[in-house]
């Protein structure tokens, strides 16, 4: 969400207002659709909605409304992806849908075209989607949230939350949704108009509440987040005012949980881990029966277990059969405030690379979560760059001269980010510049392949790292010139499976990354369900764990990747195959490699480090480079990475031992991080995640 451009976790249409990516649109005319209840087609808009990807107008809603149906249009652009959905909605006395209708195309251009029906004499509710397939109730009528549904849905589940008992509502096909009032406000726009609007919290349908402003008619006036937002037509401007209001209350709720599920030693005495597999990241071995004595926030020993004795009134932990690791990094994130910390601590993931984010919001979160106010891993800052046009990155630092560039990179370096990440409209001839400026002022740079460039190009340019194996696939396929396009996805997904890796153009490739030390960041997770995925069936990447979310979020992991044009399946698996061993080769040519994911937090590192096993790594250097490896490529070494007296107690305990299962790392029990004990269990239950 959507944090490569796509979704940053599973999409779920139906909380589009938090979850969809940032895009630059240019407003597209209403298409002529044909549904069985398009009664509604002919009435004249009588609301419409700005879609903003950060500040940046992004797309549009349109509401028209005759009788009881309502008709939204919803569309925007993600430098050549996005949907455009038509959906029309009839309702009974209670706000319940009665019938839907969607027609359109999702996110990767797929086609969509899902109808919910409820027969009352019958009392059968039946639907048909992409995601469940056909499915059908029978008993009084829920609530259905469609698969696919736009974001005015959500403003007909808060209506009919406020008409119902206790404000809470049975949904289809699975879960319960509740609202909550948090504040009243007065919005107000750039001319100085004021409307009151409401915010309201409705729980059930993700990990934590999804937010809704309402006018005082219960007409959608806005859904807001960081990343992207639709708001009422004319009232732009009061998004930065209403999304401070929003967020102050959602970190209240996450900050009430960071007090309730951070366990501190008591009287500030020491914490113990007796016992333990002690992983040693710089040897990639594991030292049996270990004890690790922590005081305050650092590592005070490090010994054989019957060598130390616990002091006075500290509190222990008996890890006897565990594992202990350093705690983990995942390199390549877009954090949001919210669930995001949570998620990645509950995982083990203690540090994390954020690769492009709003600037100020980036910086107050890691504020927050440096004073414990938060739960979240410790964050190193890479600053976006782009250049401006049709498929410039939502947000970031835009750039056109030469004096820009170099006042860009000046700004990221004065407000602390330790990288650059150059981003695929970039002018190829502003890259030397931003590339030397960067070094000067000892920041790392990386990024995607700008278009008209070549991964070679950009590695010779003085690339420090690159993002996504699909730019390296894309060096060796010439008929790819503009890395903006969907063809950076279709051309590997098509053509993947034909590269020769013993070709003399592949080894010397990889030799040129090895001698120039230059660092790949694969996210094969991400390219995972992308290329493998298909609608109906349960997600690769989280299948493992695909039970233990909550009903209306576990239907995003049915949802499928890329459209997969007749005859091709095969091939396409078959380039997710190419994808996997590029990553293989590039290890044994000695190249280094960084565990990043881009997608959902926690879990997705999990199946990232097991696709490199898969790969052919072997699974204690897997673990090595999302520990040490990582704080190495960052030089953080000297306080992270691994598990050693002096340095900084972030740590994990996990039952089992991934340096022979690597699998067994999703077994998180207990976190360290800056000497806090969290346990996984608690973090999960918080989120409504099952054990």
């Amino acid at each position: 969400m959507n944090r490569i451009a796509r979704p940053r976790r599973p999409p779920l249409a139906a909380l589009a207002l938090v979850l969809l990516l940032p895009a630059a649109l240019a407003d597209h005319a209403a298409r002529p659709d044909a549904h069985p209840i398009a009664a509604a087609s002919g009435a004249p808009d009588s609301l419409r909605f700005t879609a903003l990807f950060t500040a940046h107008d992004a797309g549009y809603m349109t509401l028209r409304r005759t009788a009881d149906t309502e008709r939204f249009v919803f569309e925007y652009n993600d430098r050549g992806r996005g949907p455009h959905l038509v959906e029309l909605l009839n309702t009974n006395a209670a706000g319940l849908p009665t019938q839907i209708a969607i027609d359109g195309h999702g996110y990767f251009k797929d086609s969509v075209r899902e109808r919910f029906g409820y027969d009352s004499s019958s009392q059968t509710a039946s639907w048909t989607n992409d995601v469940e397939g056909s499915g059908s109730a029978h008993g009084p009528l829920h609530f259905y949230l469609a698969a696919n549904g736009t974001p005015g849905e959500l403003a007909v589940l808060a209506r009919a939350l406020l008409a119902a008992p206790g404000q809470r509502l049975p949904l289809l096909p699975g879960g319960e949704a509740s609202l909550e009032l948090v504040t009243a406000r007065l919005a107000h726009n750039s001319y100085g108009d004021g409307t009151p609007a409401k915010l309201y919290a409705i729980g059930g349908l993700g990990l934590s509440p999804q937010y809704i402003w309402l006018d005082p008619s219960g007409e959608l006036f806005g859904g807001l987040s960081s990343w992207f937002s639709i708001v009422r037509a004319g009232w732009e401007s009061a998004v930065p005012e209403l999304l401070r209001i929003q967020d102050s209350a959602s970190n209240a709720r996450f900050q009430s949980l960071a007090s309730t599920l951070a366990h501190h030693p008591p009287n500030g005495a020491a914490l113990v881990i007796r016992d333990a597999n002690l992983f040693d990241a710089e040897r990639a071995t594991v030292v049996p029966h270990t004890t690790i004595v922590v005081e305050g926030n650092r590592i005070k020993s490090v010994g054989p277990a019957a060598s130390i004795t616990s002091p006075p009134g500290a509190m222990v932990i008996d890890a006897a059969g565990k594992m202990v690791l350093p705690g983990l990094w995942d390199m390549h994130v877009h954090i949001q405030p919210g669930d995001d910390g949570l998620m990645h601590v509950a995982a083990g993931v203690t540090s994390a690379r954020d690769m492009g984010n709003d600037t100020t919001a980036l910086l107050k979160l890691r504020k927050l979560i440096n004073s414990g106010k938060l739960i979240g891993p410790r964050l190193v800052m890479a600053g976006m760059m782009d250049s401006p046009g049709p498929y410039q990155v939502p947000e970031g630092i835009f750039v056109t001269t030469e004096a820009e560039a170099k006042a860009g990179v000046d700004r990221y370096a004065a407000l602390g980010f330790e990288q650059i990440k150059i981003y695929s409209s970039m002018k190829p001839e502003l890259v030397p510049t931003i590339v030397q400026r960067a070094h000067e002022h000892g920041l790392r740079v990386s990024g995607h392949v700008p278009a008209f460039m070549t991964a070679e190009q950009v590695v010779k340019e003085g690339f420090d790292e690159i993002q996504h194996t699909n730019f390296l696939m894309l060096n060796f396929m010439d008929t790819v010139r503009d890395t903006r396009a969907m063809s950076r996805f279709t051309a590997v997904a098509a053509d993947g499976a034909t590269l020769d890796f013993s070709s003399a153009r592949v080894r010397n490739f990889l030799q040129l990354l090895h001698d120039r030390h230059t660092v790949i960041d694969p996210t094969l997770a991400t390219f995972e369900d992308m290329f493998v995925g298909r609608p109906g069936k349960v997600s690769t990447s989280y299948g493992m764990v695909a039970d233990r979310f909550p009903a209306q979020l576990r239907r995003s992991l049915y949802g499928g990747g890329l459209p997969v044009p007749a005859g091709m399946d095969g091939r396409y698996v078959a380039s997710y195959d190419a994808m996997v061993k590029m990553v293989g080769e590039a290890y044994r040519a000695g190249v280094t490699i960084v565990a990043g994911t881009d997608a959902m937090p926690g879990f997705t590192l999990h199946r990232e480090l097991e696709l490199y096993v898969r790969a052919g790594l072997p699974p204690a250097e897997v673990l090595r480079i999302a520990t040490l490896g990582a704080a190495k490529v960052m030089k953080h070494d000297d306080e992270r990475g691994s598990v050693a007296v002096g340095k900084l107690a972030d740590l994990i305990i996990v039952p089992g031992d991934p340096t022979h299962d690597i699998s067994d790392i999703r077994r998180v029990e207990t976190v360290v991080k800056d000497g806090v004990v969290y346990r996984s269990s608690e973090l999960y239950a918080a989120l409504g995640i099952k054990d």
